[in-house]
């Protein structure tokens, strides 16, 4: 997305055991707003520790249907089960972007959207995970809404970006405050 938008970058990988902290984080008494906020956070000032004087972001996103929290499917199988536990239903998408510089959260944002799956056959989901595999396995709902997931759906409410797993517009605005792109 941010290449899309003519945003320079470069890729790191933070230095973070995400499962681990999200488990921690899903013990307690944290919504999944502001887990998919601390998950962000992490890997931002994770990354801003080593590049001190860069703007870092760091982003996540939580799946959220009836009280469960999703995880990331690993697997043909997880993808699976995930889908057919979303078939039906209705359920938010929670984006979440911070900003960091030297160890230091600068920005943050959180954004939601609310997506109702249709139901469909079992033809139907097996032919969508024989085109889309491996390239939906660790998207947090096993589709990709800009492509062939699309068809998943029924309504969707709430930004596009917010959907693909970032609160795009609100990032580019903090970008262009900190002087890393033109105003």
């Amino acid at each position: 997305m941010l290449e899309s938008a003519g945003v320079p970058f470069s890729v790191t990988a933070p230095n973070i055991d995400e499962d681990a902290l999200k488990s921690l984080l899903s013990g307690g008494t944290m919504d999944p707003y502001e887990i998919a906020g601390e998950l962000a956070q992490a890997k931002a000032l994770s990354v801003s520790a080593d590049a001190r004087d860069a703007v870092v972001l760091g982003a996540d996103q939580a799946l959220l249907c009836q009280g469960r929290i999703f995880n990331k499917p690993l697997s043909g199988a997880d993808a699976r089960e995930t889908l057919l536990a979303l078939q039906g239903r209705e359920h938010q998408l929670i984006s979440a972007a911070v900003i960091a510089r030297g160890e230091v959260s600068l920005w943050r944002r959180t954004e939601l959207a609310t997506l109702q799956m249709r139901r469909f056959s079992a033809a139907f989901l097996d032919e969508y995970l024989a085109a889309e595999l491996p390239d939906i396995l660790g998207l947090v709902g096993a589709y990709r809404i800009e492509g062939r997931g699309a068809q998943l759906f029924e309504t969707v409410t709430g930004d596009h970006f917010c959907i693909r797993g970032l609160p795009l517009i609100a990032v580019l605005g903090a970008l262009r405050d900190f002087g890393v792109i033109a105003a």
